[in-house]
């Protein structure tokens, strides 16, 4: 049996997206040396909604890279299916650059090494942030955000899903309870 509950609807995500912009704008004041960097897939759609807010607040543009992990992943032979492609955009200098790192969910930990691992391909970093839209727990690594929209106690078993109308044609995260 499967069981679907949704934990966040549209506007709780829109305000939960707010929240974040403006702990990042409190932490990181008018934000210089600092570079969003979205995780493939929606994590590059929060990245994105993240940006619009904070240049509207501060007045300026702050840059915006997106990072496909695929070849990052340590579980390739373990996947059931091939992972999509995409490809990565730095078209910065990101050295001694303060770098937010954002995804929609955090699980075992993983895919933020594997992102960690590909940011360092690309120059030395004076400091790497995480900001998730979901934690759902069961750490793998000793890995943390340091920004949260929500946590949600799951089991291993149960999967979370971010639906984003960018992709989805909808807003909102799912629990399904197995």
């Amino acid at each position: 049996m499967n069981n679907k509950i949704e934990i966040l609807n549209k506007n709780q995500i829109t305000r939960i997206i707010n929240r974040l912009a403006f702990e990042v704008m409190e932490r990181h004041g008018e934000c210089n040396d600092l570079i969003l960097m979205g995780i493939y897939r929606r994590g590059t759609h929060l990245a994105e909604r993240l940006k619009r807010i904070i240049e509207n607040h501060i007045n300026r543009q702050i840059p915006l890279g997106k990072l496909d992990i695929n070849f990052y992943r340590d579980d390739w032979t373990s996947l059931k299916q091939h992972p999509i492609i995409n490809k990565t955009e730095i078209d910065m200098d990101i050295n001694d650059k303060k770098i937010l790192l954002i995804d929609d969910v955090i699980f075992t930990g993983r895919t933020t090494r594997a992102a960690l691992d590909a940011i360092m391909d690309y120059g030395r970093p004076a400091k790497v942030e995480l900001l998730v839209l979901v934690d759902r727990g069961h750490r793998e690594l000793p890995i943390h955000p340091d920004y949260c929209g929500k946590k949600v106690n799951t089991s291993k078993k149960e999967q979370v899903d971010v639906l984003l109308s960018e992709i989805d044609d909808m807003d909102g995260v799912i629990l399904h309870k197995n």
